[in-house]
């Protein structure tokens, strides 16, 4: 079996390849010859003139791996991926590179394979296609979401002597709308408004400049541009194997944009069971009180995946215990949730779950801070979800 490591840059990709597990990588880190692979069709020839079995990467975002994996894939190599934060930890401590360099990471994901082929959760999950295209869609939508904050603040703060009567009004566009907001279209002059006129024929303001107006155009651009990505996230899941997992997702509330995003993460559910399909629960003995504890490992993973999964870390007298790993972009979306469906008693959901959460949050506001008492309640979230989707899929 040849393996190769792949450790994928800008614009090109070191090479290595390996038939065996080299028994002293150090040694072979010096003597071996390491390929260097321009993004180009030469490139890419190259690559697969390697004949590899299997392609060993990391999840280097959906842009620069992209490419490589899709070619590797169609000519029938298997790629897997392996975490930054397990081949960070297995290059330095367990392979004792000397160095953190492309050549060095590249003999280490080939040298992981090698280690670790017989333990899949070693490895990041492999996604179908429908997951791969909701994560893009769902990585592009966060993307417009900060292009266009420092717009609309430069905008805010223009209108405060231009149209201070509509600099802090919150426009919106309804989901899945065509039309863009009312307040930004109608200053890019692209919609009609009465009211907007009325106050702006009244306005106290030294009046709106072309700067302004341009702005207002771009928020509408970016806000069409949401809409043709929120059309293509729902039209993907509508797919039958999601129905399940969004019957779940709707007892909880969460938006469209909330429940891709963690259809994207958690999906399938099977990836967090153990090996008989079922939740995976040990039970140990207790480090300090000596007693058989119950330890819910499957439970640990799914909320370790959403980056709800609290971690403790002492040192002599030092205690500190903090979220560390995950998914950054669940964690701050279940905190918003919290935020906007949660904590507002009249947007809860009107059920179990509703009364559920809603009380939890109540409960922890009244001892905590208040954005702690969110992180709490968004891991407790997590904690519901995990075992409303087992009790609903799981048979």
């Amino acid at each position: 079996m040849r393996i190769v490591g792949l450790d994928v840059s800008k614009s090109s990709v070191t090479a290595c390849v390996t038939d065996t597990r080299p028994t002293e990588p150090r040694q072979f880190y010096y003597d071996a010859k390491f390929l260097s692979l321009p993004a180009n069709a030469a490139g890419i020839r190259a690559l697969l003139d390697l004949g590899a079995d299997v392609a060993v990467m990391e999840p280097t975002g959906v842009n620069y791996s992209k490419l490589w994996g899709t070619q590797l894939a169609r000519a029938g190599v298997r790629v897997v991926l392996v975490g930054h934060k397990e081949l960070r930890g297995y290059r330095a401590g367990h392979l004792g590179l000397p160095d953190k360099d492309d050549d060095a990471d590249a003999l280490a994901l080939a040298c992981y394979y090698w280690d670790y082929c017989d333990s899949p959760r070693r490895f990041v999950s492999d996604r179908t296609e429908a997951i791969v295209q909701i994560r893009r869609l769902v990585l592009r939508l966060c993307h417009l979401n900060r292009v266009q904050s420092p717009i609309i603040n430069r905008l805010r703060q223009d209108l405060a002597w231009q149209f201070p009567e509509v600099a802090h009004v919150k426009s919106k566009r309804v989901l899945l709308s065509d039309l863009p907001p009312l307040l930004w279209s109608w200053m890019a002059g692209l919609r009609p408004s009465a009211k907007y006129d009325r106050l702006y024929a009244a306005t106290c303001g030294l009046g709106l400049d072309d700067l302004s107006r341009n702005h207002a155009a771009r928020l509408c651009d970016l806000h069409s541009e949401e809409c043709a990505i929120e059309r293509q996230l729902y039209q993907f899941l509508q797919h039958p194997d999601f129905a399940p997992y969004r019957k779940v997702f709707a007892r909880f509330g969460f938006g469209l944009r909330v429940e891709a995003l963690l259809i994207s993460q958690i999906y399938p559910i099977e990836n967090y069971l153990g090996p008989d399909g079922k939740p995976e629960i040990k039970i140990r003995k207790g480090r300090k009180s000596g007693n058989p504890t119950k330890r819910h490992l499957s439970l640990r993973r799914f909320t370790k995946a959403l980056g709800c999964a609290p971690g403790r870390e002492e040192s002599g007298d030092m205690k500190r215990v903090q979220v560390v790993g995950g998914s950054d972009l669940c964690r701050r979306a279940l905190w918003q949730w919290i935020f906007t469906r949660i904590e507002p008693e009249r947007a809860r959901p009107k059920n179990q779950i509703g009364k559920l959460l809603g009380d939890r949050l109540d409960q922890e506001k009244s001892t905590k801070p208040i954005r702690l008492a969110r992180s709490r309640c968004a891991g407790y979230a997590a904690r519901l979800l995990f075992c409303e989707l087992v009790s609903a899929l799981i048979t």
